[in-house]
């Protein structure tokens, strides 16, 4: 056999080898690759298994109940404006009584008088609209309303002009006596608009010591119930004093309003006052200069 013949032989035989050993390692990776494949599947069941439970158990939990709730209870408290009517002795319930009279009083006072102030101050606009646009002072008196203090004034200062009688009343000179008559006139209409204003002064000057004897005596029953018990802990000296305490605010409550409404009265009565005087001077010029005229027509017939 000649040398070239062994070489191609031994060649051969080589890339044989190779190509068995390659054969051989391929086999071998698929078999490492199939059996892990295998394990991961036998184990995805005993995860499902043991995933089903676990879920189970949670539902389970989120359905039972999450525990006894805690309510908290609310206690009454027996101690309020309430208690000082149902709790309260004679004394207790006529202080409340006075200080509610007080306070419905006030605000009657307060109501009406702003709508008498109202109502002159509407008819002071009729005085310039229609009184003084009338051709004689009866033809402007008989244009105002029959309520109006305006016409009152103006009937006053009227008959003052043709009564003038009287052996004392003959001294005083027409001038003297239409001022006399027009100013009582002014006067009376004044004293009706501070009609209540006294009332209302007294209870915003009262109605807090009215409240405050109410406190006194609340808190002296208080003192004496707390000696005869023999107890005096904070819940026995706090509530029936704070309740006591009450009164001072409802003698507040009633004197601040009869306060504020005095005041406001007032002033606005200042207004309402100016026009009536301005009326009452204007209508006095009037009246003395007709009467005059009359008297000297009267003295050269």
């Amino acid at each position: 056999m000649s040398l070239t013949t062994r070489m191609s032989t031994g060649l051969s035989a080589l890339i044989a080898a190779v190509l068995m050993s390659t054969a051989l390692f391929a086999n071998a990776q698929s078999d490492n690759a199939s059996a892990p494949a295998a394990s991961a599947s036998a184990a995805a069941p005993a995860a499902s298994d043991t995933a089903a439970p676990a879920a189970a158990s949670a539902g389970a939990d989120a359905s039972a109940p999450a525990g006894p709730t805690v309510t908290q209870e609310e206690v009454a408290n027996p101690y309020g404006p309430q208690a000082v009517w149902t709790q309260g002795d004679f004394v207790s319930r006529g202080v409340v009584v006075v200080l509610f009279i007080m306070s419905l009083g006030s605000w009657y006072i307060i109501i009406t008088k702003l709508i008498d102030q109202f109502r002159l101050m509407k008819q002071a606009g009729e005085v310039k609209n229609k009184f003084w646009k009338a051709n004689s002072i009866a033809a402007g008196t008989a244009s105002l309303t029959a309520s109006s203090p305006f016409r009152y004034i103006a009937e006053t200062g009227s008959k003052s002009t043709e009564h003038h009688d009287g052996a004392l009343l003959e001294q005083i000179d027409l001038n003297t006596w239409i001022t006399m008559a027009i100013q009582r006139a002014v006067e009376r209409v004044q004293s009706r608009l501070a009609d209540g204003l006294a009332f209302l002064a007294t209870v915003g000057s009262t109605s807090p010591f009215v409240g405050l004897f109410g406190t006194v005596w609340g808190i002296y029953n208080a003192l004496t119930k707390i000696g005869v018990a023999g107890q005096a802990s904070i819940d026995k000296v706090a509530g029936p004093v704070g309740e006591a305490l009450i009164m001072t605010a409802f003698g507040l409550f009633v004197a601040v309003p009869a306060v504020l409404g005095y005041n406001w009265l007032v002033k606005r009565n200042k207004s309402a006052m100016e026009e009536v005087r301005s009326f009452s001077a204007d209508l006095h010029s009037v009246l003395l200069s007709g009467a005059m005229s009359t008297v000297q027509g009267n003295k050269k017939g």
